[in-house]
């Protein structure tokens, strides 16, 4: 869907996205990334499962949801990349843990 208009240069970072090795850029968000790939999406909603990607960019709607190094319902579009952080596609509604 979206491509890098220049070349990643000697400092960029590798993040795993579903178990997929991804390229990205430092100061770069997760939304950002994610919009790069194959599949744009970062979750699906609860009710009928229909897949979402970034929107806003900012931080507003919601839709750029997923799992970021174990913390589901994270906003891609605000999350800076690390080099090995590891975002998973968020499927459902969030579940809560003990």
């Amino acid at each position: 869907m979206f491509r890098k208009l220049h070349e990643p240069e000697a400092g960029a970072l590798t993040i795993d996205i579903d178990g997929v090795p991804a390229m990205a850029e430092p100061g770069e968000s997760v939304a950002a990334v994610l919009l790069r790939q194959a599949e744009p999406w970062s979750r699906l909603t609860p009710v009928s499962q229909s897949k979402r990607a970034p929107y806003c960019m900012m931080g507003v709607c919601f839709d750029c949801l997923a799992d970021v190094d174990g913390i589901a319902s994270v906003q891609t579009c605000l999350r800076p990349v690390c080099d090995g952080m590891r975002v998973a596609r968020q499927i459902g509604k969030r579940t809560i843990g003990s």
